[in-house]
């Protein structure tokens, strides 16, 4: 069995009207390729020293929803939950409660046989692209591994492995080679040809260019843009980079303690975040015109986020907040519309302008 590629026109136009709070979607009319609804994630608590620890709650009732053909960002700071959520849509770990629906069907209580058709179609690239890679296989065994577990034969695998080299950008030359002889960039492009090997739809990006050197970054980001055109491919491309998140990215979501807290249109939430914490991080972007960048108003925030083993009540991210008053300690806000309806936010005070 030799995988074919689909090739989905990209969609000209998406909808900038949201039609719930849970996310700012992309066309009303079109059922959404990824839809994830309440979805939690708590690990258990150890014992350490004789103590138990309490259970951390790593992911918090996220919603989202991906369209077909469309790049999602998620973005946070370190510990949010981004990579915990990313490795439950593909089923890498158990979600505690909530549904993941992919091409319209509930995939999170499926068997590992039955999930097996439906890795074809539901991929992910790795952070480090040494570590997930195996040391011991060549290339072509990395590659073809995926097939040969969704029944191709050994030659077709191998021919097909060298198409893939060949799309990433290396050559059929790299074959028979092991992974310590590529740099980080060639590594994590044998990576994405491991991801593309059995034609998916959609693939998660876990922090896909984070552990390479900058000038590495571009190529890789440049070759993940041009595979997504030409694939008819949609990411969820998990970052804590904001200027690759708006090269790349069609809508933004933004984490934080676990929690979607705003989602919506790049556009609109880069040039009028709504809430405090979004206004925060790109604060912290650098820009390209100096005088600008003296000009412009950086937005400080004081501690470390608190613990999700021990999560403030109300509003996360009240400790935090300049904004906040006395009902975000007491009450969670829900995401809700604002603006032009290109997005939504989780804050009692959001900035409508």
């Amino acid at each position: 069995m030799k995988p074919t590629y689909a090739k989905p026109r990209r969609p000209e136009a998406r909808s900038s009207s949201v039609g719930s709070a849970s996310a700012a979607a992309g066309p009303a009319s079109a059922r959404p390729l990824l839809s994830v609804r309440d979805l939690v994630k708590t690990f258990p608590g150890r014992r350490v020293l004789g103590r138990a620890t309490a259970p951390v709650r790593a992911v918090d009732g996220v919603d989202l929803e991906l369209a077909a053909g469309e790049t999602l960002g998620l973005v946070g700071e370190s510990g949010c939950g981004k990579s915990t959520t990313g490795r439950m849509l593909v089923r890498l770990l158990e979600p505690t409660a909530g549904t993941v629906e992919f091409e319209g069907r509930d995939i999170t209580h499926l068997s590992p046989r039955e999930l097996r058709p439906v890795r074809q179609r539901l991929q992910i690239i790795f952070q480090d692209p040494h570590a997930s890679l195996n040391p011991r296989q060549t290339v072509a065994r990395i590659i073809a591994e995926p097939l040969l577990v969704q029944g191709s034969t050994v030659a077709a695998a191998r021919d097909r492995a060298a198409e893939l080299l060949d799309l990433v950008g290396l050559g059929a030359e790299h074959l028979d080679r092991h992974p310590y002889q590529f740099s980080g960039g060639q590594a994590q492009r044998i990576g994405i040809a491991r991801a593309l090997a059995t034609g998916p739809r959609l693939i998660v990006a876990d922090e896909p260019v984070s552990a390479l050197d900058v000038s590495v970054q571009a190529q890789v980001v440049n070759l993940m843009e041009r595979l997504g055109a030409e694939l008819g491919l949609s990411f969820l491309f998990i970052a804590h980079d904001l200027s690759v998140v708006k090269r790349v990215c069609d809508r933004v979501a933004v984490m934080y303690l676990g929690r979607i807290v705003e989602i919506g249109d790049k556009r609109e939430l880069y040039d009028r975040p709504a809430h405090p914490y979004t206004r925060a991080l790109l604060s912290a972007v650098p820009l390209p015109d100096p005088a600008a960048e003296r000009r412009r108003e950086r937005i400080i925030l004081l501690g470390d986020p608190p613990s999700p083993a021990a999560p403030p009540s109300g509003c996360g991210f009240h400790p935090r907040c300049p904004k906040a008053q006395a009902v975000c300690r007491t009450e969670r806000p829900l995401l809700q519309v604002v603006g032009s309806g290109a997005r939504t936010a989780a804050c009692h005070f959001p900035e409508t302008g």
